[in-house]
């Protein structure tokens, strides 16, 4: 069984509708799925799911002690596909203590399925780094706009922060140090973390080994959500880079998702793009995102190299362009529709021819780079 946390820094991203429409395409490939919302504060999964009635879910459980794990654990529509909702109405279920999270992940670890897929909350509360690190491949979901890609970054910062919090405890020289960075307002936040975990090495090595051997397992996937053309999806390269220098975490890149404003349609009518529309830009990039999840959990474990991580963008990258040729399709056929004029289509294809240019001389550039790292005696 394979968790996957879906988290996105903030909200609006679009995690919600990832782990929906993830967690059907997954189920109708055959694979037993468990879909929970973990979004406590703000569960609503079940309107997504195209379910408007409201049932016992997570916060009963957790308050009442007539209710069994498995009652909350409901049969959705779609074969092989359950559901366990959040209860977001419950007071103060975004702030659940330290043993009811304990409690609940024992729970969700213990499941029986192929996948079960975790809706997290907004933010970096402790609880939802703490949920996300109950898999090393979590999902990142994230859109081309600047708040979003940093808000993405941050949050994996925190999560690394949060490893490192849970690695070092009790009285020690290395707890004492990172408890003095924490007093001094946003010094924590403000440090280098390879000079960080250097100094936490030298102070205690055995729980930095501990904790290197975490951060090794830990290989988050990134999803670039509400992309407009092919040169959006490289800004994925950005944050790539900073996780790479800054944090020591290599990430892969799982896939892209263009906008489509058939899934606000979706949405209105309480369906998942997914059913509502199989053949849509959106539910081929899910299914895209599925096989690819599918496959990485048949292979073994192992830590990616350099040549798997970067084909990974390249692939997504590619992606990208066959997905807006689909696009273009559209624009050709409302142009036959009569709904687009064909001086609208000329100034979108000129657009187009343009921002793929950009891409293609920014793909040689990615791959020049490759050439030069496995020249220097970089793993290829």
């Amino acid at each position: 069984m394979q968790i996957i946390p879906i988290a996105g820094g903030k909200g609006g991203v679009g995690k919600s509708l990832l782990a929906v429409n993830l967690s059907i395409a997954l189920a109708q490939m055959n694979k037993k799925v468990v879909l929970a919302d973990l979004d406590l504060g703000g569960s609503n999964l079940h309107m997504m799911l195209g379910s408007g009635k409201k049932q016992a879910g997570i916060g009963s459980w957790l308050t009442r002690t007539d209710i069994e794990f498995e009652d909350i654990i409901l049969d959705s529509e779609y074969r092989n596909l359950r559901f366990i909702p959040g209860d977001s109405e419950i007071p103060g279920l975004a702030n659940i203590q330290q043993n009811q999270k304990r409690r609940l992940i024992k729970h969700l670890s213990s499941l029986v399925a192929d996948f079960v897929i975790l809706d997290l909350g907004a933010g970096t509360s402790f609880n939802t780094l703490d949920f996300f690190m109950t898999s090393g491949a979590g999902i990142i979901v994230t859109a081309p706009a600047l708040t979003a890609t940093l808000n993405a970054y941050l949050f994996l910062k925190n999560v690394v922060f949060r490893m490192i919090s849970t690695s070092f405890t009790g009285k020690s020289p290395a707890r004492a140090y990172l408890d003095e960075l924490a007093s001094n307002g946003d010094g924590l936040q403000r440090v280098y973390i390879p000079g960080l975990l250097e100094k936490l090495e030298e102070l205690d090595p055995v729980k930095a080994a501990g904790f290197m051997k975490k951060l090794e397992r830990f290989s988050p996937m990134l999803v670039m959500n509400m992309i407009e053309n092919p040169k959006d999806s490289v800004k994925a390269e950005k944050i790539k880079r900073s996780c790479e220098q800054y944090l020591g975490i290599d990430m892969e890149y799982l896939g892209v998702i263009y906008r489509d404003p058939l899934q606000d349609i979706a949405l209105n009518s309480r369906l998942p793009i997914i059913k509502y529309k199989p053949e849509s830009v959106i539910s081929m990039a899910v299914y895209r995102i599925a096989d690819r999840i599918i496959q990485k959990s048949s292979e073994e474990p192992d830590l990616m190299d350099i040549r798997s991580l970067e084909e990974s963008y390249q692939n997504t990258e590619m992606e990208a362009e066959m997905d807006f040729d689909y696009k273009m399709q559209d624009l050709e056929n409302l142009l036959h529709s009569g709904a687009l004029t064909k001086g609208e289509l000329i100034d979108t294809i000129k657009s187009l021819q343009y921002e793929n240019s950009v891409l293609r001389k920014e793909n040689n550039l990615l791959k020049s780079k490759i050439v030069s790292a496995a020249a220097q005696g970089y793993k290829v």
